[in-house]
């Protein structure tokens, strides 16, 4: 019987394109989870070639390689560099579709028509 070979997953051998690689962090991003989207920055900064993308950062390379290990906990401001590096940006899209509603800000003070509170020239209203 012939023995089965197997290799590791490397998912920076699979990404391509430029639209392979918008499609997989766009996915990743979807789905929410940090430690995720963190291995999908490093898998497609290896990709890429951390040393550029390391220079286009302003970071060094060994720590951007730290950053973005399994165990990596990068900073915002790093996930940011690395993602406009990649010629990407990060947009906001509302989650539920739908008008916003405008939230109603309460302030604690009450309108000066018969009610109580404090006049512009700083006599008390409603007394």
């Amino acid at each position: 019987m012939a023995k089965l070979r197997t290799r590791p997953w490397k998912t920076e051998d699979h990404l391509k394109t430029p639209a392979d690689v918008a499609a997989y962090l766009e996915a990743v991003f979807e789905d929410g989870d940090p430690e995720l989207i963190n291995f999908a920055l490093g898998a497609v900064a290896r990709s890429k070639g951390m040393t550029g993308i390391a220079r286009q950062t302003g970071l060094g390379r060994q720590s951007l390689y730290k950053a973005l290990s399994p165990s990596g906990r990068p900073e915002f401001a790093t996930v940011l560099k690395v993602v406009n590096a990649l010629g990407l940006t990060l947009t906001v899209v509302r989650e539920r579709p739908g008008p916003a509603r405008p939230r109603r800000i309460r302030t604690g003070r009450k309108s000066a028509k018969g009610r109580s509170g404090t006049a512009k020239d700083g006599k008390r209203l409603g007394s």
